[in-house]
Order: C-alpha cells, then sequence, then structure tokens
C-alpha cells in the first residue's frame, strides 16, 4: 500500500513539475528551489519527531496506557485522550508522534482519533496565542462550543464504521 501512495505522490509532484515547466522556465526553477528550501528545513524537525517517538513509545507505561487509553476503555477514555490532546503542545511533528506512540504503547484507535481531533481543534495555546489574539472572542468560543463533539463523533463513528 505504501509503494501505491509513494508512487501517487511522485506521480502529482511529476505533473506539478510539468505545470511549472510549461508556465516558464523560472517557475520551474522557483518551485524546485522552494522546494528544497522546505525539505531541508522541514527534514531535521520530522526526523527528532520520529526518533522521539520511538523513544516515547518504549518509556510511555503499557499497561497504564492500555487501561486508561486502551480498546476496552470506551467513553472514558475517548474523554481522557480528547483532554490530553487539548492540552497537548506544538505542530504535527509532536501531535502525530504522541498519537503513534500511544497506539504503540496500547492506545485504541478510536482514542487515538479523538486525541487527534481534540489535538487539531482546541490546542489551548493555539487558542489563546493566536485565536483569541486576532478573532473576537465570541467567535473563538463558538467555534469552539461547536466543534466540542467532534472528537467523540469521529471516535464512535471509527467503531461503528468498522474494527479499526
Amino acid at each position: 500500500m505504501s509503494l501505491v501512495v509513494n508512487v501517487a505522490l511522485w506521480g502529482i509532484v511529476a505533473a506539478l513539475a510539468l505545470v511549472a515547466a510549461v508556465r516558464g522556465r523560472s517557475v520551474l526553477h522557483e518551485g524546485v528551489r522552494s522546494g528544497l528550501i522546505d525539505f531541508f528545513y522541514l527534514l531535521p524537525r520530522l526526523t527528532i519527531g520520529v526518533i522521539g517517538a520511538g523513544y516515547l513509545a518504549e518509556v510511555l507505561p503499557q499497561g497504564l496506557i492500555g487501561q486508561w487509553l486502551g480498546p476496552g476503555s470506551g467513553a472514558i477514555g475517548m474523554m481522557i485522550a480528547s483532554l490530553a490532546g487539548a492540552l497537548t503542545p506544538g505542530g504535527p511533528v509532536v501531535g502525530f508522534a504522541v498519537g503513534v506512540s500511544a497506539l504503540k504503547s496500547g492506545a485504541g484507535a478510536p482514542q487515538v482519533i479523538a486525541y487527534l481531533i481534540a489535538w487539531a481543534l482546541f490546542a489551548i495555546q493555539r487558542l489563546i496565542l493566536y485565536e483569541l489574539a486576532s478573532m473576537p472572542r465570541r467567535v473563538v468560543l463558538l467555534r469552539a462550543a461547536v466543534s466540542l463533539p467532534l472528537p467523540f463523533l469521529a471516535a464512535t463513528a471509527a467503531l461503528l464504521i468498522g474494527k479499526p
């Protein structure tokens, strides 16, 4: 499956390179330059995140993770995971690394789904530093309120669709 995804992604890159080349040599060169800058900027962060996730998976107490966030933890596990997601600071390298580590340590897929949705929607530092700083308080609170059931709905949907 990963081979198919890799081939598809490289196919998309090739198609975009062709479009850029048709638009002009400078567009093609600027696209390559911009992509390489992003690649070398993100590579160390991704490497640290992936290696850190491996260490995190090894040091997390598997019995505790399995008990509180395991497949049998149900709604309580989803609530704990959602709270943990909202309290997790950082970008995707941190959020996904914690999610992967939790899975490796015995967490259930629905609980990890709840964690990731809550992390994406409710990260407290993002709410305070970005949303409240740039938007009216009422809009931020309304957005958070209407988004509140989404981690639970996504986790429940994963359970209903099939054994994740």
